[in-house]
């Protein structure tokens, strides 16, 4: 049974990953002025596996433990979260609301954490890194849109 529900939790979150395949980066993301510390761009699909992995591990093992509505709930808010900031923030090219998303999917990344926490400590710390990662995203979203307020009023 954990295995199925793995490959399902990793459906959901290759899901959440074809986005980008949607709404490529593209020419305008190359044109943006970045912070010197931004990661190369071939570590991106490297990271989203490896933290896609985890994420699924953990939710496989959680959807198995007693009492994990919360801890379900939260992982399927994060995952919708997830979802919607590739869209936001390279379809719309809107880089103040793809903030916003991001704060929210810091927000539902680190609560799920701790729910998943609470129903099993390696489903919890197998979201450690996701929430470093978007912590990175988050402030890598952040300076670009404070180096690009006058080419972008989004």
């Amino acid at each position: 049974m954990f295995w199925i529900l793995f490959l399902i939790f990793l459906l959901a979150c290759f899901s959440a990953g074809a986005t980008g395949g949607l709404f490529p980066p593209g020419s305008w993301y190359s044109s943006l002025k970045k912070p010197s510390w931004t990661p190369p761009n071939w570590l991106f699909p490297v990271a989203w596996t490896s933290l896609y992995i985890c994420m699924s591990f953990a939710g496989a093992r959680a959807a198995l433990s007693p009492d994990n509505s919360l801890a379900m709930a939260l992982w399927s808010l994060q995952i919708a979260l997830n979802t919607l900031w590739t869209p936001v923030f390279f379809g719309l090219k809107n880089l103040k609301l793809g903030l916003i998303v991001l704060v929210a999917l810091w927000l539902s990344v680190a609560c799920t954490m701790i729910a998943l926490w609470q129903v099993d400590w390696l489903s919890g710390l197998l979201f450690f890194p996701y929430l470093v990662w978007v912590s990175v995203a988050g402030a890598l979203n952040a300076s670009v849109w404070r180096l690009n307020l006058n080419e972008n009023s989004q």
